[in-house]
């Protein structure tokens, strides 16, 4: 969907008062992620209606892979973003529903990467059948967010470094393409993006991501 149709654009009070808020509810009062559900009459504070709020589902993930210490890690950085769910995950990119079924047809059990600018619920087919979501807009509360901890998929979001050109099928970040196919790797904990596949291990959900520096 483009930025120029999103909430923020086009209802900026409404969208403040709701990023206000949930971060309200969530950082200062210490509450779990929430899910928020609301309805607004007019583009003003006042026709703002919150409707309920309530947990986010949690995963039931006991543990969680992390990808092993190695010099290939730091050199292979590629940016960082918002770590949501999952742990460390290796696949091939792709950008759509066809790219999705092209790969699935070549190559059923490789893990796919869903790279977007950010995600609308018309997105759902695309990221079921995925095992991972990189977005370059959003936070914790984002509908990516939301969506991939239910399904519990491995997902990154608010890598704003990340440039999507969904219609072409590649991205780009600090100089780097990517492209439709190109194996990247994810980890949903500590949020970092990489280039290639590299190796995991296995560790407690409490333990510490995978951590470069």
């Amino acid at each position: 969907r483009p930025v120029e149709q999103s909430m923020e654009v086009m209802f900026p009070e409404i969208y403040n008062s709701l990023l206000k808020l949930s971060r309200e509810l969530v950082y200062n009062e210490n509450w779990n992620k929430q899910e928020m559900e609301f309805t607004f009459e007019g583009p003003d504070t006042d026709d703002l209606f919150l409707l309920q709020t309530r947990d986010m589902v949690t995963s039931k993930i006991q543990s969680l892979a992390h990808f092993k210490p190695t010099e290939a890690l730091k050199s292979n950085l590629l940016g960082r973003g918002i770590g949501v769910c999952g742990g460390a995950l290796s696949g091939r990119a792709v950008f759509n529903l066809e790219n999705i079924q092209a790969l699935r047809k070549q190559s059923p059990t490789t893990p796919l990467i869903l790279v977007r600018s950010d995600t609308v619920p018309e997105d759902i087919h695309e990221i079921s059948q995925a095992d991972g979501v990189l977005t370059a807009r959003g936070g914790q509360t984002s509908h990516a967010s939301i969506v991939t901890i239910r399904l519990e998929k491995t997902c990154v979001v608010g890598c704003e470094a990340l440039k999507v050109f969904e219609s072409e099928s590649r991205c780009s970040i600090n100089n780097s393409e990517i492209r439709f196919g190109d194996t990247i790797s994810i980890d949903g904990r500590s949020g970092i993006l990489l280039l290639g596949e590299h190796p995991t291990e296995t560790a407690p959900e409490g333990a510490n991501a995978s951590r470069l520096i």
